[in-house]
């Protein structure tokens, strides 16, 4: 062999183990020492119950424990910014929903963070449709009863929300249904659950894995769904368009981002670790029960994803008239 050759093949030999080491470094670094999940919602919503379903597969793959960390309020943003400034070695991911990926940046005038610049995506997890929910006693049987009462006493009737996305299906609610219902802010959507129960406000829009529970329990009456097509748990309940509002749409989108700057490979490795989590039989049957699907991507696909949500978000919230705080 001559010396040219030889020289290429070692060259391309160095290479192979140069790039080879960071990915060892990434698998090794991440079966060290536990990996903390930052979720922007409280114990017991449904980013909260998935980040658990999620940590309990990871933990099975590295060795490790996960950590649930529940920083809510602020509409996601004391997490987010709490994930953004973050060591970037992967060990503290955001499993997060468009609540602070696609819609905050048209909600307030000023974020404690940058949707897109502070983060490095990891992969999409998962989408979804809420219920439009009452208490059980309540005099309204249809969407149609509660579009009566609010045109008859513009600003009596009440909606709670816990996040961005329960914010905007109730406020898309009133401007395509043109009726005027008072909108009440929680820190989190169980929060507003107890206060709907306790008959401090008409009704939710809220995600089905908080909601479902107390369907089933039947302490709450589902009247609508906000996606564009039913859940498979609730047959029997239409969507809202069905319903008598045409043209409502309003879903929503679970992801995982790590803290900007995070190296590729150990990103590569995360996004590794979640795609086996998401096909778990935990994440699976969290899905299964609050009608939603699967949605992993490659961190590429989701940068894309994030960015024309973002615009469908700001259309939505715009056309809602709803001002930035």
């Amino acid at each position: 062999m001559n010396n040219s050759l030889f020289n290429r093949r070692r060259a391309v030999l160095a290479l192979a183990g140069a790039l080879a080491v960071p990915t060892a470094m990434a698998q090794a670094s991440l079966t060290a020492r536990p990996i903390t999940f930052v979720v922007p919602f409280a114990a017991g919503s449904a980013t909260d119950i998935l980040a658990r379903a999620l940590g309990q597969s990871v933990s099975e793959q590295t060795g490790q424990p996960v950590v649930v960390d529940n920083k809510a309020g602020a509409s996601g943003m004391i997490a987010a910014q709490a994930v953004a400034s973050a060591p970037k070695d992967g060990h503290t991911v955001l499993i997060t929903t468009n609540t602070t990926h696609a819609a905050n940046q048209h909600l307030y005038k000023k974020l404690s963070y940058d949707p897109v610049k502070d983060f490095a995506a990891i992969t999409g997890i998962g989408k979804g449709g809420q219920i439009m929910i009452v208490r059980a006693d309540a005099p309204y049987k249809t969407v149609a009863d509660v579009l009566a009462a609010a045109k008859a006493t513009p600003g009596k009737l009440s909606f709670g929300s816990g996040s961005s996305s329960s914010r905007v299906a109730g406020e898309l609610f009133q401007q395509l249904a043109n009726v005027n219902i008072l909108h009440v802010p929680y820190r989190s959507n169980p929060m507003g659950i107890t206060d709907l129960l306790g008959g401090q406000i008409t009704m939710m829009f809220t995600d089905a894995s908080t909601g479902m529970p107390q369907i089933t329990t039947g302490k709450v009456r589902a009247l609508g769904v906000t996606a564009s097509k039913r859940m498979a748990a609730l047959p029997d309940v239409p969507t809202i368009a069905e319903a008598g509002v045409k043209g409502y749409d309003m879903g929503y989108w679970f992801a995982a981002y790590a803290p900007a700057g995070t190296p590729a490979p150990v990103v590569a490795r995360l996004n590794e670790l979640l795609h086996k989590a998401i096909e778990s039989q935990g994440v699976r049957q969290f899905f299964a029960n609050s009608g939603g699907e699967v949605f992993p991507t490659s961190p590429a696909d989701l940068v894309k994803f994030q960015a024309s949500e973002t615009e469908l978000w700001g259309r939505v919230i715009k056309a809602a008239g709803i001002e930035a705080e």
